[in-house]
């Protein structure tokens, strides 16, 4: 097994994840196994708990593990699955050393963070390194591991010594140490490299010594700057690597290969690989579609965290990946729900610019979220979505947000809601799944791939359309899908025959057992779909999530949505690498969306 250990100075956030998911995706690229391990040094046993305030996205893996925002970036790029234990937290090592203790495994002995609890980290970090990841049932070649923190944060110091310690247990060639940095500007323009020196001085004195010195920085680093680098922190130049600021994270990868980081890796390690003429191709394709489409959409985002961007990351992403496969720019109107509710005099003209930003959307996502804040203002833009016509997706709760305005608004059930927001309302049409609601927070809600199954009576579903393109079959074939979900609360089924016979709404999709309402729709709409999974979390650059995709054609063009359910062409073809344009996954799709397309 090859270890990579990437890890972060100066600051946090310095862009560790993106080195890592980009670096794993150029050694896929080259023919290699890649696995990837995230490290981080709370003592939360998982994210699950997390405000989205506090750290970003809670990511939602197969198995239901509840995880890191960065693993969504490693499985995005890499195309893999990974398992909850690649996630690994101060408080898994910590509760871990401690079963063993109270269980006598230490037979006596005093228990220490060396060597009790740097061994308990190398062990899971060699045994998850084995784990497959990306469905070939074979032993990854390359395990890419990121450290989370800043080093120098008393919280990680266990994992470096734990990697100081494992360096020597595999053999130096078998390990490799990638230091990102943050090279700041001064205000005069002047790049300093002071505070990487102090970073990597630090490293080295917990006995990790980087091999190679990424470093972040508004514009490429002159020679006396990548010298003085080398110099300081005992590397050679042409191992001091330079990420300026791009414009997408797409471009990063193929940053990283023009300066043939992965080749000095590939050096480090002993592996010897022939790249392939079509290496990276598809990133090329990617990464110049990401910055230029045919058209502009634009998609309001109504949700309860929009203040701060990673809250909604795989939202985003997906709904960029979407883009990017119909060849449209996007622009994301993050919408507060808050603001969309009528409320006292100096609101209102922070309740008209949010109506106004909502009415000038193309189309209207409505997001998941927990707590009572901002529901209205949810329920509001579904009802809005509902009777302009205005393309919908809703995820969870924006499902859910559906649900309940179409029952009060259609229906009659002026008091309809969930009982997460009114446990006391006369009409419960969304209620908690009692055993998905033990007391406890962590862990606890219906987590993971779960298996829908689409309603016979509706054979001409649009989502059961959308999902037979991506999967290359006839609609009528497909009678069942897997996505992730993470909820405490589902539709009440008590409401469902009272809501379908007001012949608006149809539920489409329900669970296995045929009691969970997982699909909704309304045919008589250019689009409006709700989902109480989440297909955010399987979408990739490379194959959007059908929902998302049809939300994004829909709101270029109706007839582009409806175009592209009569041709079912894959994306990126094999032999169209070097013919770019031939390689959109709808050429017809495109030519009739933008008339003018270049015939190169």
């Amino acid at each position: 097994m090859k270890y990579v250990l990437v890890s972060g100075g100066v600051i946090s956030g310095v862009g560790k994840g993106i080195v890592t998911s980009s670096l794993g995706t150029i050694l896929k690229s080259y023919g290699l196994r890649v696995t990837a391990i995230k490290i981080d040094p709370y003592l939360n046993i998982d994210a699950g708990t997390f405000s989205p305030y506090e750290h970003g996205e809670t990511f939602v893996l197969d198995d239901g593990g509840e995880v890191d925002l960065d693993l969504g970036n490693y499985e995005r790029f890499l195309d893999i699955t990974l398992p909850r234990d690649n996630n690994i937290t101060t408080g898994k090592i910590y509760n871990n050393v401690i079963k063993k203790e109270r269980n006598g495994d230490y037979l006596g002995k005093t228990v220490l963070v060396v060597p009790h609890i740097t061994n308990e980290i190398i062990d899971w970090v060699e045994k998850q390194a084995l784990v497959c990841t990306d469905g070939s049932n074979e032993t990854p070649e390359v395990c890419v591991v990121e450290l989370g923190g800043t080093i120098g944060d008393i919280e990680s110091m266990p994992f470096v010594e734990a990697f100081r310690q494992l360096q020597f247990r595999v053999g130096k060639e078998n390990f490799c140490s990638i230091h990102v940095s943050l090279i700041p500007t001064t205000t005069g323009g002047e790049a300093k490299t002071k505070p990487t020196q102090n970073t990597v001085r630090d490293l080295r004195a917990l006995g990790v010594s980087p091999d190679i010195v990424v470093c972040r920085c508004k514009n490429t680093l002159e020679q006396p700057q990548l010298e003085k680098i080398a110099y300081y922190c005992n590397v050679s130049k042409e191992n001091v690597i330079s990420v300026v600021d791009v414009q997408s994270v797409y471009h990063v990868p193929l940053l990283l290969r023009e300066q043939k980081l992965p080749d000095i890796v590939l050096k480090k390690l002993g592996l010897e690989v022939v790249p392939s003429r079509k290496m990276l191709a598809k990133w090329k394709i990617v990464a110049q579609r990401a910055l230029s489409g045919s058209q502009n959409v634009s998609i309001a985002l109504v949700g309860k965290y929009v203040k701060l961007a990673d809250a909604y990351t795989s939202v985003t992403k997906a709904l960029r990946h979407a883009a990017i496969e119909a060849n449209v720019t996007l622009k994301i109107l993050y919408i507060e729900a808050e603001d969309l509710i009528p409320g006292s005099e100096s609101h209102a003209v922070v309740y008209h610019e949010a109506w106004s930003k909502l009415c000038s959307a193309n189309g209207v996502l409505v997001p998941g979220g927990f707590g009572n804040r901002g529901v209205e203002g949810k329920i509001a833009a579904c009802k809005y979505a509902r009777e302009q016509k205005r393309p919908f997706l809703g995820i969870c709760l924006g499902m859910q947000s559906a649900v309940i305005e179409v029952a009060r608004n259609v229906c009659g059930l002026k008091d309809a809601n969930s009982t997460e927001f009114d446990p006391d309302c006369a009409h419960q049409v969304v209620i908690d799944m009692p055993e998905h609601n033990t007391g406890k927070m962590g862990g606890t809600m219906r987590l993971g791939s779960r298996e829908t199954v689409f309603d016979t009576r509706y054979p001409e579903s649009l989502a059961r359309k959308l999902y037979a393109i991506r999967d290359n079959v006839n609609y009528q074939d497909i009678n069942s899908i897997k996505e992730r979900h993470r909820h405490r609360y589902e539709v009440n089924p008590a409401y469902i025959k009272q809501i379908e016979d007001a012949g608006v709404l149809q539920f489409t999709g329900k669970d296995i057992e045929g009691e969970r309402m997982e699909i909704i729709e309304i045919p008589d709409h250019p689009y409006f779909i709700g989902l109480q999974a989440h297909p955010e979390f399987l979408s990739r650059p490379l194959k959007s999530s059908p929902c998302y995709l049809g939300l994004i054609l829909a709101a270029a063009n109706n007839s582009s949505l409806d175009h592209y359910l009569t041709d079912q062409k894959i994306i990126f073809e094999e032999e169209s690498f070097d013919e770019p344009v031939r390689s959109l996954r709808k050429l017809s799709l495109v030519a009739h969306v933008n008339s003018n397309i270049d015939s190169k």
